[in-house]
């Protein structure tokens, strides 16, 4: 079995969310596209909330202060989804039907 440790770490340029999929460009020239069904807290967001995203650290993370998101881009990559259980994600439900 061989692994791949990447030579350096991609950074985030731009962040849109369209038909139900996460796309993500990247510095180098690609771009990641995944459902947005991965992320649930992006899937309750609001157009808005979705709409408000920032690049954190080098590039390395997309955050969304409103949805208290973060998502690393060596995740994307290596095809992970949101690893919130489904406890946490009725709470912070829960949370936001209370605001």
């Amino acid at each position: 079995m061989t692994s791949s440790i990447l030579e350096t770490v991609p950074s985030a340029e731009k962040v849109m969310i369209r038909g139900g999929k996460l796309i993500v460009d990247l510095a180098d020239g690609r771009t990641i596209i995944v459902p947005l069904e991965w992320y649930p807290r992006l899937v309750y967001g609001s157009r808005k909330e979705r709409q408000n995203w920032q690049i954190l650290a080098d590039g390395d993370t997309i955050e969304w202060p409103d949805l208290d998101e973060h998502i690393g881009v060596e995740g994307l990559l290596a095809g992970r989804r949101s690893g919130e259980s489904r406890r946490s994600l009725d709470r912070w439900l829960t949370n936001r039907s209370k605001r």
